[in-house]
């Protein structure tokens, strides 16, 4: 089911879009199904599930960090991962900088941006994303490679669409000079939408694993 679900969602999207397997609660022998059939991609939320996941499945697995992720934590995937979707302050790219140098390698993360309504949700206005990028140069162990957005829970196409569509507009405005590669926006519910406004990465789970634990 794990490799059919996968196969049927990457002929949905461009090839040029990324599919981020999200799997967080999900058992090794799941991530490993995906993997067999190819896929390298893959999404957990929490630092300790990522570790474990991380020393028992092959290294050629491209982790991303996709949940809210707290600074005293960064140390323990400054080593290995592959993207760390969600800076939402100043602080913690100050902290995978530092962490960055500690390990020699430069980390590739995308800046946060608060569009959805709900105000549980985490990042950064947008002016406040620019007042950032105007110091980025300041962050050698540290690559913005691009932006991520999460819309707000409803089925108000509307809604979704301007949300969306905001997030799009500020991303081309300032890509070139960012050298940006990566606009990640839409999961399981919103992804069709997020891909025709410009996403190039999205976050899937439960169309690929089923549903959540």
């Amino acid at each position: 089911m794990i490799v059919a679900n996968l196969k049927q969602l990457k002929k949905d999207v461009p090839a040029a879009v990324t599919v981020v397997a999200v799997s967080k609660t999900k058992p090794i022998d799941a991530i490993q199904q995906a993997h067999k059939a190819g896929h390298l991609d893959f999404g957990e939320n929490k630092v300790q599930e990522l570790c474990q996941k991380h020393e028992t499945l092959p290294t050629d697995i491209r982790w991303h960090m996709i949940g809210h992720l707290q600074r005293n934590k960064v140390k323990y995937i400054a080593p290995f991962v592959h993207l760390i979707h969600g800076v939402d302050s100043e602080r913690l790219l100050n902290e995978i900088n530092k962490q960055g140098a500690k390990n020699n390698r430069v980390i590739d993360v995308l800046l946060q941006i608060h569009i959805a309504e709900e105000s549980t949700k985490f990042g950064f206005s947008y002016a406040e994303a620019e007042a950032i990028l105007s110091k980025a140069n300041t962050h050698e162990n540290v690559s913005i490679t691009g932006l991520m957005g999460m819309a707000s829970n409803t089925d108000n196409n509307a809604q979704l669409t301007s949300e969306f569509s905001e997030l799009q507009d500020f991303y081309n405005k300032l890509q070139a000079s960012n050298n940006w590669t990566t606009l990640s926006m839409g999961m399981s519910n919103d992804y069709k939408l997020a891909v025709s406004l410009g996403s190039t990465m999205i976050r899937v789970g439960s169309l690929i694993f089923g549903s959540r634990n």
